[in-house]
């Protein structure tokens, strides 16, 4: 279905306004994000809604994250055509899907088998056969396909989960928002020396990351 006249004209306004205007600058990430059409990742109740720079909910007590969220972490982690990745917290698949046009392969991870059920679908729909996606406990990520370049969570723990840590490759970088319900801040992660050492960004809102948080 072709895209209507007000859907462009609002991805135009979130591309120049909320990501170029507020310093995003990494070209593949921009160009990813232009490609990826972020109304196929929202209720057709919330079509018109799809390029506000803000997140959406999504049902059961999830949402899709703010756009300018997305190109900032993913201007973070510095993707390549090479790097394989992990997100945990698969949600609508938007983020995934923009990945996708970054990275080699990506490997998802969503609690929620409903949740999870939605975004196959919506790969398929874009051919986006570089994406693997799995039920579970993203605390524990997905040791079988790892290391991975780079880690990406898009749920909010009071520390990073030590598997997660121990997935990452040398020299990846893993991206996160760490706090509780009252203050959360993006930490950026790099592993050198099989040490993890952290960066913290700037201050930011995200559901909390369900799962089995006290065993990790």
């Amino acid at each position: 279905m072709a895209k209507s006249n007000d859907l462009i004209r609002r991805k135009r306004i979130m591309m120049e306004r909320h990501l170029i205007g507020r310093g995003i600058r990494d070209e593949a990430v921009l160009s990813a994000i232009e490609t990826t059409p972020r109304e196929m990742f929202v209720s057709q109740e919330q079509r018109g809604c799809a390029y506000d720079d803000n997140p959406l909910p999504i049902g059961l007590g999830q949402t899709i994250s703010q756009p300018y969220i997305v190109a900032l972490m993913l201007e973070k982690l510095r993707l390549t055509k090479g790097d394989t990745v992990l997100e945990v917290g698969c949600g609508s698949g938007y983020q995934a899907a923009v990945m996708a046009r970054l990275a080699s392969d990506v490997y998802t991870i969503e609690i929620i088998d409903s949740i999870a059920a939605i975004a196959i679908e919506r790969f398929r729909s874009l051919g986006s056969n570089n994406i693997h996606l799995k039920v579970g406990d993203g605390n524990f990520g997905w040791s079988e396909n790892g290391p991975y370049n780079k880690i990406i969570i898009a749920a909010a723990a009071s520390s990073v989960p030590s598997a997660l840590e121990e997935q990452i490759a040398e020299g990846g970088k893993i991206i996160m928002p760490v706090g509780d319900t009252t203050y959360q801040e993006l930490v950026l992660g790099r592993k050198l020396n099989n040490k993890t050492t952290y960066v913290h960004l700037n201050a930011v809102r995200f559901v909390p990351l369900l799962g089995d948080v006290d065993k990790i």
